[in-house]
């Protein structure tokens, strides 16, 4: 039996491990995603008996509070947002374990303070000297903060007895040349192996069951490339405009904030090679391949469309437009939408575009990969309307409706040979027992092992600017087309797949 837990067998790989004693690290702990994702994923994985024995999480930012305060803040985002059951029990376990330290980013007595309280964590909780710090702040504020924890020596695994690791969140840089500057000096602070660049889309159930749909089912594989793959749509709407993000997001945009990462990423996935194994090295050096076989449309004006949204419908309930948005300056061109058609120059994916959008204000909100099949050559059947019968298709629903749905044509009932189209779901929730966890706590999870197989590393974000930046600079001097809220985007994407030859699919 496992000694740090006695109801568990090593010999039973079904149940996942438990990480060794360790400090989680939060700077910016203050913040949404700390309140929303980060404390309701560490008390998530406190009810299911994942945390190590003497495991602390550290809150640090500027704010004028005790471990009290800290603590009563932390519970009330663990209430509001976990995805189990909130028990008492469980909190007061979690709430043993949690510490708060005040400082500014640019407060060196604040890091020497953190630096110590390590060290006495090694006493008081048996940590051994592992940390991680998760830096769920601004990336402008990651230079000085790697600054910092350079200048203590707080991530020199070879000083500390264990190990050190960092999280970055994304966007790892807003352009190529200053994501290779971040990756310079994040590298450079910590070692390659100990930095998790985090993309919480890798984490999801449905993400991960594309690779297990794809490589343990001899069903779709042979038929997963041009001979018979039309086209696939990559699709990651929001009915939610920018909520109060005005600051980041009118300085990122829809192409910088998703497509970049979470698309290009599902894209990777879509079109990858079988990995020789399904460990981190293997599964980037495919993804990798993937993202560098990517090709921009000759035209990049008529296979790319940016967008903005305008006051309209949503729900009943009328909504600004991106412009009316708090924060947000009346001449903004910055996109809330953003479409593109791309090629992948392999022998498999010859000739098939990968057609990606995101967007805000949009009817629902869904993410779901579209792989769509060619038309059978010929149909014998004299009842069936061509024109209704539609392609075969294969749909993978990353959010909200976890599952995969087949589309394919079946015969009527009647007594006339007359073919129409049905569906045939899977459901994630109606198939298993037992509930996905959300994607921040496999991530955290992941990151206390020191597993990296769902973190992208730093060529693969590079080659993600490398299609993104071309585009980028194409719209700078471009405005972006209008739509209204509640509609499916602006009108040139439609048109850009019609002159193709093909339409949107209505997820």
């Amino acid at each position: 039996m496992d000694a740090r837990n006695p109801l568990r067998d090593p010999r039973d790989r079904r149940l996942p491990r438990v990480p060794d004693p360790c400090a989680l690290v939060v700077f910016g702990v203050t913040g949404d995603l700390a309140r929303k994702k980060l404390i309701p994923a560490i008390y998530d994985l406190g009810n299911r008996g994942l945390l190590p024995p003497g495991f602390v999480l550290l809150g640090f930012a500027r704010r004028d509070w005790g471990d009290g305060d800290f603590e009563q803040v932390a519970r009330e985002a663990a209430e509001a947002h976990s995805r189990t059951e909130f028990r008492e029990d469980v909190w007061r376990r979690v709430a043993d374990c949690i510490k708060f330290l005040p400082g500014s980013f640019d407060d060196d007595n604040a890091f020497d303070a953190l630096d110590r309280t390590l060290d006495e964590l090694e006493d008081s909780h048996g940590i051994g000297g592992n940390a991680a710090f998760y830096l769920s702040i601004p990336p402008v504020a990651f230079p000085v903060v790697l600054k910092q924890l350079a200048r203590t020596g707080m991530a020199d695994s070879s000083q500390r007895g264990g190990w050190r690791r960092v999280v970055v969140e994304k966007p790892f840089g807003h352009d190529l040349s200053s994501s290779k500057e971040l990756n310079s000096l994040v590298d450079s602070v910590f070692g390659p192996t100990d930095v998790f660049r985090i993309d919480h889309y890798l984490g999801k159930e449905t993400v991960q069951n594309l690779l297990a749909l794809r490589f343990a089912n001899t069903l779709f594989e042979p038929v997963w490339n041009s001979n018979y793959v039309d086209s696939v749509q990559i699709t990651m709407a929001e009915d939610g405009g920018i909520e109060g993000r005005a600051a980041f997001y009118d300085s990122t945009g829809a192409a910088r904030d998703v497509l970049q990462n979470h698309l290009l990423q599902l894209l990777a996935l879509t079109a990858m090679e079988e990995p020789v194994s399904f460990d981190s090295e293997a599964l980037r050096i495919e993804k990798h391949k993937i993202l560098k076989a990517i090709s921009l449309p000759e035209d990049i004006e008529a296979s790319t469309v940016r967008g903005q949204y305008e006051q309209g419908w949503l729900a009943g309930a009328r909504v600004h437009g991106y412009l009316d948005e708090k924060g947000i300056a009346a001449d903004s061109t910055t996109e809330s939408y953003a479409a593109v058609r791309l090629g992948v120059e392999t022998r498999r994916w010859a000739g098939v575009p990968f057609y990606l959008r995101t967007g805000k204000r949009l009817p629902r909100r869904v993410t779901e990969i579209a792989v769509i099949f060619k038309r059978a050559p010929h149909l014998p059947f004299a009842k069936t309307d061509t024109t209704e019968l539609g392609n075969n298709q294969l749909v993978v629903r990353v959010q909200p409706d976890e599952g995969v749905t087949l589309r394919f044509g079946s015969k009527a009932p009647g007594s006339a040979m007359e073919i129409r189209e049905v569906s045939m779901d899977f459901l994630y929730g109606a198939a298993f027992t037992e509930s996905s966890p959300e994607a921040y706590e496999r991530l955290l999870l992941d990151v206390l092992l020191g597993d990296k197989t769902l973190f992208p590393d730093h060529e693969e974000v590079e080659a993600s600017w490398t299609v993104i930046d071309p585009l980028e600079e194409f719209w700078q001097s471009r405005k972006p087309e209008r739509y209204r809220a509640g509609e499916w985007g602006p009108r040139a994407a439609d048109k850009m797949l019609a002159r193709d030859g093909r339409t949107w699919r209505r997820p």
